[in-house]
This record gives C-alpha cells, sequence and structure tokens, in this order.
C-alpha cells in the first residue's frame, strides 16, 4: 500500500509563573510602563484613523526610538501588531453597538520579544537582556515544560511576558516537525451536533465503523445556564462576589475536558488507518445561523457549540485535517443519492455502570427509512455524506460496495472511557437493530 506523506509544524506555548531580585522587578516595571504608555497612544491613534502597521511605523517610531532609546527595536514594532489588533477588534465592537466606551481602554498588556538574541533560557531559568543589563527570571517549572523540552521539540525564537498584580506569567513556545503518513482512501468523516460526534471510517473508500461519541455538551450548556442564573440571582454578573461564584462552576473545564477526550479517539482512529480527518465546514456558517435566531437561550447555545474549538484541536495534532462543504449533509440519502423526506424521533437507553451505581443513558435519534430498506438516523447519514463528498469527485453515492454483506456496526462511546464502545448498533438491510455490546456496563 502506497502511502502519502504530508509535513506538518506543531507549535506548542508553555505558561509558566517567574520572579526576580529587585534589580530585575525594577527593570520589568519600566518596560511594561513604557509599552503601556506606547500602546495607548498607538490605539488611540488606530482607532481615529484607522491606521494600519505601516502608517503607525511612520508616526510613532522615530518618536518612540528617541523617548524610550532602551527598549529593544522589535519590541516597538510588536507594539504595532497589538494597537492594530485591539483598534480593530473595538472598531467591530461599536459597529454592533456592543462597545461599551467611546475609546479602547489598554488594561492587560503582553510585552514579546522575538530576537533570540534579547533572551536565553540557561540553566532552567529565563534571561533577559534589559536597560539595567541581564536580568534573571527563576520560573515555576512543570511537567509539561520538561515533557517539550526533552521531547524533540524546539524551542521558538519568541518569548512573551505578562503581567498580572505581582506575578509574571513566562509564555514559551515550542516547535516540531512532523511526516504525516496517510492512505487517500482511508477517510474518519466526522460530523459534529450539538450531544454527539459522529464518525464515519471509511477504509479502501468503503464505510467501514460508525462511532457515536456521546459528549452531551448542549446538555452542559443548558444546565451550566440555568445555574449561572440561580447563582446571580438578578444582580450584575460584573460584581465581585458573583464573579468568584461562577468561577466555580467550572463549566469551560468540564467542556474542554470532552473535547479533548473526543478529540484523542479521533486522532486514534486515524492513527490506526492511516486516515486522513474529513470534517464538515459547520463552523464557517455558524455566527450567520445565529444572526436568523429569535430565541436568546437558542442563540447562547449556538455561540456555545464547540465546533471551532474542535477543529482547531484535531488540526493541532499530527493528522491530516481537511474540511469539505456540509450543506444538506443530512437530507440525502447516502446509498440513492435521493432526497429524505423526513425523520422520526425515537429514543434508546442504555445502562452504564460507574463504580457501584448504574446509571441510564438515553440517547435521542432522528430515523429515516431509506429507499433500500435501511433505517439510520439522522447524524450517521451526516457523517457518512461528509465522507463520500470527500472521496467521491463525481458525488456518486457509494458507501457501501455492490455485493458482500450490507453491514456496519454503530458503537456508542462516553467519551470519558476512551474508545472502549458502549453498546453496537448494526445496520442491515431491513432494518436499524439494537444489540448490547459484550461489556457494556462498567
Amino acid at each position: 500500500m502506497q502511502l502519502s506523506k504530508l509535513s506538518k509544524t506543531l507549535k506548542r506555548t508553555v505558561v509558566l509563573e517567574g520572579w526576580s531580585n529587585k534589580v530585575g522587578r525594577q527593570a520589568l516595571r519600566e518596560i511594561f510602563e513604557a509599552y503601556r504608555d506606547m500602546l495607548q497612544e498607538m490605539v488611540d491613534y488606530a482607532v481615529k484613523h484607522n491606521a494600519s502597521q505601516a502608517t503607525l511605523h511612520k508616526v510613532f517610531y522615530n518618536r518612540f526610538r528617541e523617548k524610550f532609546p532602551w527598549l529593544p527595536t522589535r519590541v516597538i514594532k510588536g507594539c504595532y501588531r497589538d494597537a492594530v489588533r485591539r483598534a480593530r477588534s473595538f472598531l467591530r465592537l461599536k459597529k454592533k453597538g456592543l462597545a461599551v466606551s467611546d475609546m479602547p481602554v489598554v488594561k492587560s498588556i503582553t510585552v514579546t520579544y522575538s530576537d533570540s538574541q534579547e533572551w536565553r533560557l540557561a540553566n532552567g531559568d529565563v534571561e533577559l537582556r534589559t536597560h539595567r543589563g541581564w536580568i534573571r527570571l527563576s520560573l515555576r517549572y512543570s511537567r509539561l515544560l520538561v515533557k517539550y523540552l526533552y521531547g524533540g521539540w524546539r524551542l521558538a525564537s519568541e518569548l512573551k511576558l505578562k503581567p498580572i498584580g505581582k506575578r509574571i506569567l513566562v509564555y514559551l513556545t515550542f516547535r516540531r516537525d512532523f511526516e504525516v503518513s496517510y492512505d487517500p482512501s482511508n477517510i474518519v468523516a466526522v460530523d459534529i451536533n450539538e450531544n454527539n460526534v459522529t464518525l464515519a471510517v471509511f477504509r479502501g473508500g468503503r464505510l467501514g465503523d460508525i462511532y457515536r461519541v456521546e459528549t452531551g455538551l448542549g446538555k452542559v450548556v443548558i444546565a451550566y445556564s440555568e445555574r449561572r442564573k440561580r447563582v446571580a440571582g438578578g444582580k450584575s454578573t460584573k460584581g465581585r462576589g458573583v464573579k468568584k461564584a461562577l468561577r466555580k462552576l467550572r463549566e469551560r473545564e468540564r467542556k474542554m475536558d470532552i473535547i479533548y477526550k473526543t478529540a484523542r479517539l479521533i486522532e486514534e482512529l486515524a492513527y490506526i488507518n492511516n486516515a486522513v480527518v474529513v470534517v464538515g465546514n459547520v463552523r464557517k456558517g455558524k455566527g450567520r445561523l445565529a444572526s436568523k435566531v429569535r430565541s436568546n437561550k437558542l442563540r447562547h447555545r449556538i455561540h456555545q457549540w464547540s465546533v471551532s474549538k474542535l477543529v482547531e484541536i484535531l488540526s493541532n495534532k499530527p493528522i491530516y485535517v481537511v474540511e469539505v462543504l456540509e450543506a444538506y449533509s443530512s437530507s440525502k440519502d447516502p446509498f440513492s443519492g435521493k432526497p429524505i423526506k423526513n425523520y422520526v424521533p425515537s429514543v434508546i437507553r442504555v445502562a452504564m455502570r460507574g463504580g457501584k451505581r448504574v446509571r441510564v443513558i438515553k440517547i435521542t435519534l432522528r430515523l429515516a427509512r431509506l429507499v433500500n430498506g435501511l433505517t439510520l438516523d439522522r447524524d450517521i447519514i451526516g457523517a457518512i455524506n461528509i465522507g463520500l463528498r470527500y472521496l467521491s469527485t463525481d458525488g456518486s453515492p457509494m458507501a457501501l460496495g455492490s455485493t458482500g454483506s450490507h453491514e456496519v456496526w454503530v458503537k456508542l462511546v462516553n467519551p470519558h472511557q476512551g474508545s472502549i464502545p458502549l453498546t453496537e448498533l448494526k445496520i442491515i438491510e431491513t432494518n436499524y437493530k439494537y444489540r448490547e455490546w459484550g461489556n457494556a456496563l462498567y
């Protein structure tokens, strides 16, 4: 089997807490104050004149070079990019009527040293060249830093420093080149939905297995929305006490845990099958979809839909990821190409044991009767059609071969238990049957 190869460069950032002695703290304080003054002035000018980086360079470079001759040139030039980014973000918000002030206010800053001659990593600490000489920033080590330092990753030339109160956060960036091998006829088609992620695995251009990962992210969003209302109790969410209480809910941590575990399963399937990961580009139309919705609750759920984050995480893994058009992927029969008229709701229940307790997972399906007698769920049809759009340049529906047993197993997966399926649903020519997996109870 001849495999295609793709070179891919991945980037990882490690955030560490740093501290210095009295001389180092004074030098950093002066650098941060100078950067804040420059940034505020540039942002104000960029908002008033809609200026670009080139314009800011012409207007401010010589003046700031004379005012702060001890600042590295690259720090001043990095301030251009920061100012333009903040100004354009403010103008977009102002156009939508979401800006809370007439002009943007610089609250937090991040100073970027992009020249490796201005800093170095030595003996486990960061040494930085300043106007007061070289200063040392001691770092609080982490396992993640050790992993990248000694795991074949190379340290990039970019260093970022962010002051937060009396603390200083140090951002170290690592890069690594990967050679991804894949068979163009083997793919893992990914259909991302509100409460599940459905995967259709094609081998040699033919449909093999189907995985339905029950993420439950939509239910998580609804549950936390109600909990936030109870915590706020009608008060402003900007109050100190309410903010502290909302942080304890840890909604983002729980959602990111589910997303990362789902991405790990997709990565494992792609690696085992030497496959291309094909994802529908639904994230590009998410903003347009939300703008058409009148219900605030539904609009909130659409904005909290973690499509973009899952695609971003997959793109930052050593696998080949392709996005294809997803429009109308659930409204066409993948085996005959004919339109599907309607779907009928159905519910199945799966027992899962966690420790000594057994709980029941309720899974809602939307089933359609196809021309050839198959009964399939809407999300499965969407995943199969996404895979076919990548495989079939002419759009021909060839998910299954014309001969042999037309049989596919649909594996229901809990993201917290890896790739071990809870149950299997068997697709045969006459019906959509349910059969428990051998180790359905955990």
